[in-house]
């Protein structure tokens, strides 16, 4: 069976949108818990595949080609496994262009999605803090993750905001080229070499951050893991949850939903032939 072409995508993607906006939202929230928790699972893998090089300037470029390796594991699992994941749902808005959903239900779905992606994120800082794993060679671990946490609190808005742009810009061609393909390999090929360009190029992915900023916040209550980190005192003191939201997940889900909607579902929308108005659900 041939893949789709861009105007099947086109089409394949508005009929998808209209589906999550039909969902109820007890299945909302919790296959947007399942995301929050498989994106966290994929940060967790990623962090730990490769601490070591990332800690070291001289493997920092070969640790994050590693990295992204494995981070295509999380939307692969959204994607096959099924999952309602912020990021992939700026797609709706092709069809809201098609007046086939409302603004409105549009950004309830957002809304339901990014509270359900934050739950099931959290829930596995919870169950990792308390696990003992950030203990991993020797605490290396959990120094890495606190660094990870201090130089993502430590963005201007204005920097955090274009990474966020950039970031789900490939996240939803992810999606989109994903959606072309109409066999399982065909998905995971197009899933794995775009997402993580976007890890080996370090853009913020919000949801991702969901899990990162407050793993990290948690692991700067070890002594040790901060001597790790090679953090100075003042950028631990950054490391707070008032400084997670308004230095990094504020202006990144801003980025976010603008690479998403616009750069990928809008301009899409415009070049592939504004589908004929159908009647609005």
């Amino acid at each position: 069976m041939e893949n789709r072409t861009p105007a099947e995508i086109l089409a394949y993607t508005s009929d998808t949108g209209c589906a999550k906006t039909q969902r109820k939202i007890s299945a909302v929230l919790i296959l947007s818990f399942l995301a929050g928790a498989f994106i966290s699972f994929a940060s967790l893998g990623t962090n730990a595949m490769a601490y070591n090089l990332l800690a070291n300037p001289n493997t920092f470029g070969l640790g994050r080609a590693l990295a992204g390796a494995g981070f295509g594991t999380g939307l692969m699992l959204v994607s096959l496994g099924g999952g309602e994941l912020f990021t992939g749902n700026m797609l709706i808005i092709v069809s809201v262009l098609e007046r086939r959903v409302k603004v409105r239900r549009m950004l309830l779905n957002w809304l339901l999605v990014y509270l359900g992606n934050f739950a099931g994120c959290l829930c596995l800082v919870f169950m990792v803090h308390h696990s003992g794993l950030f203990n991993s060679a020797d605490g290396m671990l959990g120094g890495v993750m606190i660094k990870t946490a201090v130089n993502k609190t430590s963005l201007p808005f204005h920097s955090a905001f274009f990474l966020g742009v950039m970031c789900n810009w490939l996240v939803c061609m992810a999606v989109w080229v994903s959606s072309g393909a109409r066999d399982i390999t065909g998905k995971i090929l197009a899933i794995f070499f775009i997402v993580g360009l976007f890890v080996v190029s370090g853009f913020e992915h919000s949801v991702a951050n969901m899990y990162y900023i407050p793993a990290g916040i948690l692991a700067k209550q070890n002594s040790l893991w901060q001597a790790l980190s090679g953090s100075s005192t003042a950028e631990l003191s950054r490391l707070n949850w008032t400084h997670f939201f308004t230095k990094n997940l504020i202006p990144v889900t801003l980025g976010n939903i603008a690479g998403g909607s616009i750069m990928v579902g809008v301009l899409y929308w415009f070049s592939l032939g504004k589908a004929k108005p159908r009647e609005e659900m």
